[in-house]
């Protein structure tokens, strides 16, 4: 337990930034997991449509500092060299 009032206050603070920050990587993992599944199924021109969420909800996630900028710029890449390489 906070022996002070400012870490407990810290310590509140922090959960609620904790959940806000899951929500945040959640919604960009779940994008990524659409388009990849997509992919996987066959359905090139559905996933092609959903690039662009993706790779907005990943630019999110960059920019509340979520994630870095280099895994974002990775991420993007992949995923559409993933969606890409399989337009037949």
């Amino acid at each position: 337990m906070p022996v002070t009032d400012s870490s407990a206050k810290a310590l509140r603070r922090d959960k609620k930034r904790t959940k806000v920050n899951r929500r945040r990587k959640d919604a960009m993992k779940d994008a990524i997991k659409e388009v990849e599944d997509l992919v996987e199924d066959g359905e090139v021109e559905k996933a092609e449509d959903k690039l662009p969420e993706a790779q907005k909800a990943i630019d999110k996630a960059e920019k509340q500092n979520i994630i870095h900028k280099n895994k974002a710029a990775r991420k993007k890449s992949q995923l559409a060299r993933l969606v890409s390489d399989n337009m037949e």
